[in-house]
């Protein structure tokens, strides 16, 4: 593909995604931005929502991983679905029965003002980085098969693909994302079905005959049982799935907050049903893509690059013919936009609302500091993917995982105490716990091999840390009552 193609797609592209805001974004304010007014159809919410969640990490990380661990990314993905079920049943009555547009105020509510600012914190830190590493992919890609060309240095590259998502998102906000979601995730899914088609049609390959040969290869093993100590040991894989979807589902105001824009819980509760089903066979679609990816390149004698992230990249782009190509562009483009434009209204969403007390201000005050806010996170986007770059030597779905697995710790640890008990939090002490927990997870984590006698925390670590906090929480609980007895 010349450098010319890829920006005449980019081009159209967005001049789609440009002119759904506009007709989306008419007689927009601040509420509409925050909730769509709450009149977001449940089915459109749940077909959007399979692209952010995916995002650009997902696209290329997990077929790039399936050489590495086969599918055993499914035993997450199988974790995820029981996750989205206790957000279903649980988290979300709770949402729409409180009325909340952040739900971080539920900690508020719950109680005081020291545990909602410090869940509001946790997650403006969590989906600020998790969001930035997702959208580095998309920049890579970009940077590689076309900025290279035209001598563009990384740094604009970034800069440039941060203000596209701006211009679609500053006025509708959730309701533009709504829709510009469902659009990019046509196209996210078309990619992989099409790369997928065109693969097996090169080896000659049937369905079935695909099927079988993939079930025969060293890349279709989905269940670790063997060794407890190992990453990819099933109940850790599965459990850590389940509390990863809680936490940054269920627990995460970007994506929760296109939850709310259903008209009610009966529709947000299909939305998340369909989504969870559609979730699952969408990532089995993606683990096929990731073996004949690797069967193909042993076939033709094609070198697997040292980074596993590139795989999909080069070989869509220069091996497979100019609609592979067009359509993996238009894919990671989906993907990460997708993914990064829903974040940046959701974080845009929690500092205000959470920080900056939006309830009781005028309008005009209203605007005026949310623009100032968007255009904030945007660029704190810009300067994290620009260490990364500097800083990386995984891949970024790993990234991804591990960060979550201490940012949203402390988030699973206050929502469940909230929820399990009913007992009173007060004071700076919770903080200074939701602090302490990740910090003592990362401790025990990279001494795990020495004390527990070879074991490795993976996903697992999340659940851990929630724990941990969850227990700091019950002390400080516990010495407050009896403090108050004794006065």
């Amino acid at each position: 593909m010349t450098p010319g193609l890829v920006a005449g797609i980019m081009a159209l592209y967005f001049l789609v995604l440009i002119g759904i805001s506009l007709i989306t974004s008419k007689g927009a304010d601040t509420t509409t931005f925050f909730t769509a007014n709450r009149q977001s159809p449940w089915y459109l919410v749940a077909f959007g929502m399979i692209g952010a969640s995916l995002s650009g990490v997902t696209f290329i990380s997990v077929p790039g991983n399936v050489g590495k661990i086969g599918f055993g990314y499914f035993q997450i993905v199988l974790g995820y679905l029981v996750g989205y079920w206790v957000i279903m049943f649980v988290l979300m009555p709770l949402y729409y029965r409180l009325n909340l547009i952040s739900i971080y105020s539920y900690l508020e509510q719950r109680f005081d003002q020291y545990a909602y600012k410090t869940g509001a914190f946790f997650f403006l830190i969590s989906r600020t980085i998790g969001s930035s590493l997702r959208l580095y992919l998309a920049a890579t890609v970009l940077q590689l098969f076309l900025f290279d060309a035209w001598g563009v240095p990384f740094a604009l590259t970034v800069a440039t693909t941060i203000v596209l998502i701006w211009l679609y998102t500053f006025k509708g906000g959730i309701k533009t994302i709504v829709w510009t979601d469902t659009f990019q995730t046509l196209f996210l899914i078309s990619a992989v079905v099409i790369c997928v088609y065109i693969i097996a049609d090169r080896m000659g390959l049937t369905f079935s005959s695909m099927i079988a040969l993939i079930e025969e290869s060293n890349y279709s093993r989905i269940f670790y049982f063997d060794d407890v100590n190992s990453t990819l040991f099933f109940p850790k894989q599965f459990l850590g799935g389940a509390f990863i979807a809680i936490t940054m589902t269920g627990m995460d105001q970007e994506i929760m907050q296109k939850n709310l824009t259903c008209k009610n819980i009966g529709e947000a509760q299909k939305n998340m049903f369909w989504f969870s089903l559609t979730l699952v066979v969408v990532n089995l679609l993606f683990l096929t893509l990731g073996a004949l990816l690797y069967l193909y390149s042993a076939s033709k004698g094609i070198s697997i690059p040292l980074a596993s992230d590139e795989l999909f990249p080069r070989l869509a782009l220069t091996e497979f013919g100019l609609v592979a190509g067009i359509f993996f562009l238009l894919g990671i483009i989906a993907s990460s936009y997708a993914s990064a434009d829903s974040a940046l209204a959701g974080l845009t969403t929690s500092f205000c609302i959470d920080f900056l007390n939006f309830k009781d201000k005028p309008e005009t005050q209203k605007k005026r500091e949310k623009f100032i806010v968007h255009v904030g996170f945007s660029v704190v986007f810009l300067i994290i993917i620009l260490v990364f770059k500097e800083i990386n030597e995984r891949s970024v779905i790993d990234a991804v995982l591990n960060v979550a697995g201490y940012t949203y710790g402390p988030l699973l640890g206050l929502f469940a105490f909230g929820l399990s008990n009913k007992r009173i939090l007060r004071g700076k002490l919770v903080p200074l716990i939701c602090v302490l927990s990740p910090a003592l997870s990362y401790l025990i984590s990279s001494n795990a091999e020495y004390m527990l006698g070879g074991y490795k925390f993976g996903i697992e670590i999340l659940i851990v840390n929630g724990l941990l906090t969850f227990g700091g929480l019950w002390l400080i609980s516990n010495r407050a009552k009896e403090t108050a007895k004794a006065s």
